[in-house]
């Protein structure tokens, strides 16, 4: 299916080919290109308004994760009965706050496929609450890394594509239409 890029800002100039090749791997390596999925870049005013209205937070953020499908379980994809249902939802990257934060010998493009991910990982029921929901989230963004598509993730040398890989690929589940802002 579709992966659906936009940039609906102008703060921090931003080319869409270097994000979209690197999103594309890292949707091949959870085995999700089947799903829909789209990622609108937003400056900071707009990443506010969203974080204000959703999560009742009035600050920028680096990414809101908006699930098509609710109370998916970490590691189960759904499992839609009909075509359209074949969605994961929408990633807003906050680009301006990721350019201020990103540090002079960083990549800018390494740190949105970074987070970027980091957003793919709430819409597959990853959530980083308590210690251990980090580490599951670090893994996925470690499997990337490991497959040259996340090349900044921490621990990017520790294997875990395989086990990941089919952990999201062998069990599913169906949720429902969700509205719900993940962060």
């Amino acid at each position: 299916m579709s992966l659906v890029l936009r940039n609906l800002q102008r703060a921090v100039p931003i080319r869409r080919a270097p994000l979209r090749k690197k999103m594309e791997i890292v949707r091949s390596i959870l085995g999700v290109q089947k799903f829909d999925l789209g990622i609108i870049c937003v400056d900071n005013k707009n990443i506010q308004h969203i974080n204000r209205i959703y999560r009742e937070k009035n600050i920028p953020t680096d990414v809101l994760s908006f699930p098509f499908h609710e109370n998916i379980k970490a590691g189960e994809l759904p499992q839609p009965d009909f075509q359209d249902d074949y969605n994961l939802g929408d990633i807003f990257l906050g680009v301006e706050y990721i350019f201020q934060q990103c540090k002079g010998d960083e990549d800018y493009y390494d740190i949105l496929t970074v987070t970027a991910t980091h957003g793919l990982c709430h819409l597959l029921g990853f959530t980083h609450s308590t210690e251990a929901e980090w580490q599951e989230v670090g893994a996925v963004l470690r499997a990337s890394s490991t497959e040259g598509a996340v090349p900044h993730a921490p621990g990017a040398q520790e294997p875990g594509l395989p086990e990941l890989s089919l952990q999201l690929s062998t069990k599913t589940k169906m949720g429902g239409v969700g509205g719900k802002a993940v962060n």
